[in-house]
């Protein structure tokens, strides 16, 4: 005999579903970080203006590794634009660190696409290397305090209801 009608054992798996979306649009979840101190990430952007991650202490900073050719890296961008218009006024910021191409195929990128978050380049992929991305995308929530507080290998719906609410619970409240 079934401890729930059936009715409610669809809502249940609905609930368990909504729950889930944001992994759903993707191959990744967000995961609490164990890996270990936050590595440095001192960048230039497109238009040469230097983006150190420790200036940011105090916000919520999403750091996203990501590359032209990466289809799942290309296809979260809106979500991230998004989730970025879902926090703005709030200390959210989002660093989207590209995979040392060429200046001139990353503003081709960016120039069909409505983004206006700041991306970085890593030439040479120092950064990359430090932050041990093995593979695109790869994404950190680092705490207002500079610390790693998530990690993510993959795509997600970053504009899903329970991604913004868990970052909106690691801002200061007012």
């Amino acid at each position: 005999m079934l401890k729930y009608p059936i009715s409610a054992l669809v809502i249940r798996l609905a609930a368990v579903c909504l729950l889930n979306a944001p992994l759903a649009a993707g191959a990744g979840e967000l995961r609490a970080w164990d890996g270990g101190p936050t590595p440095p990430l001192k960048l230039r952007d497109l238009d040469g203006k230097v983006h150190d991650l420790a200036a940011y202490r105090g916000q919520v900073v999403l750091v996203n590794f990501w590359a032209t050719w990466c289809e799942p890296c290309r296809a979260e961008m809106p979500a991230i634009q998004r989730l970025r218009g879902k926090l703005a006024g709030k200390p959210f910021t989002v660093l989207a660190v590209n995979l040392d191409e060429p200046e001139s195929r990353i503003r081709k990128f960016l120039s069909a696409r409505a983004l206006d978050f700041p991306v970085l380049v890593d030439e040479g992929k120092a950064a990359t290397t430090a932050w041990k991305v093995r593979v695109l995308p790869a994404s950190f929530i680092i705490g207002r305090d500079g610390r790693i507080r998530y990690s993510l290998v993959g795509e997600l719906a970053w504009d899903h209801p329970s991604v913004v609410s868990l970052l909106a619970e690691l801002m200061p409240s007012r």
